[in-house]
């Protein structure tokens, strides 16, 4: 069928509306009408070579919300009709995906970055000439096909344009904070960056109870939201330097830190200012190679830990309707950090995401 793509033909180029061909949906996948999807940074890190080398032309967009037309005779989860947000790709079947941690699949490059489904095949097309497929969902688009595993069922009294960040932002910021780092009320956490993943992670905080909740960030007016959505404190970091705010805000370090802007700088500070026993958490598209240094005897002595973090150890199946039934009850206040776009301006939204005008940038598609 004939879809119109978001299609992105080489490094910061702008991407344009174009006709592409979609596949039918094999047995096990479903054919998706996109409702609004979500701009997440690493979209313009791949099409930028900053992460893999995706080839082009590709369809980028990995935070899809939308309305199942078509089901493949072996689905069983999912039917015509359903709303879903679209998740990231596994395999299913390998250690990482059984103990129910399939950001960690051992074939997740393969599924997720190497521009096809996983097994080498992408479901897009233009004249007759394959399209790199992302994400398992190439989402800024008309219509998309994905495979069962990567779908996730919504209530439909929640709008997709509030639930499509489930797919990367809240994922990673909240799953961050409630999966990887175990959060629990009455626990402290200073969050480096206040974009849309630091926001996630703060509004999770929050929701838990967090004694105190720190952010962190060069943004006046993005710390000014931050104290909104449930910051106790705040430090601007062209005006104080981080170590010493912290540790006059909370003198013995907090239980928790969460890096999300992948300056090694910061996420070195951010092992500094932890308790005993405390955990930095740290996620970001950090390119291969980079290394950053740590006082090794301030971590051992202190019992303290270091840790990445993927996609916050989600099993999307599970964790993102928890998270539906958040936002929907306004406890998880996600709509505060959102701004619209149609799709015809992706342009402009992308723009808008890489100058911090916009927090989370959410395009929406007419019917």
């Amino acid at each position: 069928m004939d879809i119109v793509a978001a299609v992105s033909r080489g490094i910061r180029m702008p991407m344009q509306l174009e006709t592409c061909q979609l596949q039918e949906p094999k047995d096990e996948e479903v054919l998706v009408r996109l409702v609004a999807t979500g701009i997440c940074h690493t979209d313009m890190a791949m099409r930028d070579h900053k992460i893999y080398p995706i080839p082009h032309p590709a369809v980028f967009g990995h935070e899809g919300g939308g309305i199942i037309e078509r089901v493949g005779r072996g689905v069983t989860t999912v039917k015509t009709g359903d709303h879903v947000v679209l998740s990231f790709g596994f395999c299913g079947h390998c250690q990482a995906c059984g103990d129910h941690h399939p950001s960690y699949c051992s074939h997740f490059d393969d599924f997720n970055f190497h521009g096809t489904r996983g097994d080498g095949t992408t479901p897009i097309s233009q004249h007759g000439q394959p399209v790199s497929f992302f994400q398992a969902q190439s989402s800024f688009a008309t219509h998309t096909v994905c495979d069962e595993r990567h779908v996730v069922l919504m209530p439909k009294e929640v709008p997709l344009d509030l639930l499509c960040p489930l797919g990367c932002a809240v994922q990673t910021g909240a799953g961050g904070v409630i999966n990887s780092l175990g959060m629990k009320f009455g626990q402290s956490i200073a969050v480096f960056g206040t974009g849309s993943v630091g926001l996630c992670a703060l509004m999770a905080a929050k929701m838990i109870g967090a004694s105190e909740i720190i952010a962190i960030d060069r943004n006046s007016q993005r710390l000014a939201l931050a104290k909104e959505l449930g910051a106790t404190a705040t430090i601007d970091t062209r005006e104080e330097p981080v170590v010493e705010a912290m540790k006059r805000l909370i003198p013995g370090g907090v239980d928790f830190t969460f890096e999300t802007t992948a300056n090694m700088a910061l996420l070195r500070q951010a092992t500094e200012v932890l308790a005993r026993r405390g955990v930095c958490g740290f996620v970001g598209g950090i390119p291969a190679g980079t290394e950053v240094t740590l006082d090794v005897e301030w971590m051992m002595t202190g019992g303290r830990t270091f840790r990445g973090i993927i996609l916050g150890d989600s099993d999307p199946k599970s964790f993102l309707p928890k998270m539906a039934k958040a936002i929907a009850n306004g406890s998880f206040p996600i709509d505060k950090i959102i701004t619209r776009y149609p799709f015809e301006r992706i342009n402009d939204a992308i723009a808008d995401s890489e100058s911090g005008r916009s927090i989370k940038a959410v395009l929406q598609f007419t019917a």
